[in-house]
């Protein structure tokens, strides 16, 4: 027998959570659960975050910078274990009032400057050092195109095709086949760009590749959400290519162990106060 078909109610109502990985984390309401200071290092920047695609953008970053010689960018990463609702703490709130990592405070400033939105992080630093993003205008903008293309169409990947096709207490058809859909014209959007220039703004690795490979290059490279037969990854030549080539940068490398708790214990790196923590 089918189950009876859904039928919204006039008005939402928060109830009990239905399951899922991450049920115990999501409400409807914004601010701190609990009263908490985020610990601050000696280091001129300050990362809170999770090896999430979202918190790697920024660890690949800043590990690229350290590889430049740019002692500025030297960092503290400390864990925010986000299924136990650390991210919900006051001092969290404090720098991300949308409770969401990674989060950056530059303590270099006074008072020191909060930054949030990984996107944002990412046109941060990238301006501050002067380094991968174009300086003339045509550069520059085809840069920001494509960031501002990954932070709109991730979300399509996480939070539409992975949640329903890994996270999800039940597998239902309409949401995996819907998401399915518009991540493989995703991927299809890359693949002819790609086919175009060695990297997304042209001939320059910039914060782009950065952002837009930790989602979709870990997919297609990394076999993210286990996902990659499904999505038959290998049609996508020019993705492969590229995603293949950013993901043997030995920053690219380091930056993926910071603030992971998962995989072989050789890949861990929870906390990341020094390049000996990496080493």
């Amino acid at each position: 027998m089918s189950k009876a078909a859904y039928v919204p109610p006039k008005v939402w109502r928060h109830e009990a959570p239905n399951g899922g990985e991450f049920a115990n984390i999501n409400r409807p309401v914004a601010g701190p659960t609990h009263e908490k200071a985020l610990p601050v290092g000696k280091q001129p920047l300050q990362l809170y975050s999770l090896a999430t695609p979202n918190g790697v953008k920024v660890t690949i970053l800043l590990e690229e910078l350290l590889a430049l010689g740019h002692s500025g960018a030297e960092y503290d990463a400390w864990l925010i274990r986000i299924t136990e609702g650390e991210q919900f703490s006051s001092g969290f709130v404090e720098v991300n009032p949308n409770s969401k990592i990674p989060a950056l405070l530059d303590t270099t400033a006074s008072p020191a400057i909060r930054v949030f939105e990984s996107g944002s992080i990412l046109l941060y630093l990238a301006e501050k050092f002067g380094e991968f993003l174009p300086t003339d205008l045509a550069g520059r903008t085809e840069t920001l195109n494509w960031l501002f293309w990954q932070m709109g169409s991730a979300p399509y990947l996480g939070g539409g095709f992975g949640h329903f096709y890994a996270y999800a207490p039940e597998k239902f058809e309409y949401p995996i086949n819907r998401f399915t859909m518009e991540v493989k014209r995703q991927l299809d959007v890359l693949d002819r760009r790609l086919a175009e220039s060695a990297y997304l703004a042209g001939g320059s690795y910039t914060i782009a590749d950065i952002a837009v490979w930790s989602w979709y290059g870990q997919l297609v490279v990394g076999n993210q959400y286990s996902a990659a037969e499904f999505l038959s990854v290998h049609e996508y030549t020019h993705v492969q290519r590229w995603a293949q080539a950013i993901a043997k940068r030995p920053a690219v490398m380091r930056g993926q162990r910071v603030n992971r708790t998962w995989g072989d214990e050789a890949s861990q790196v929870p906390e990341r106060h020094s390049a000996a923590d990496l080493d």
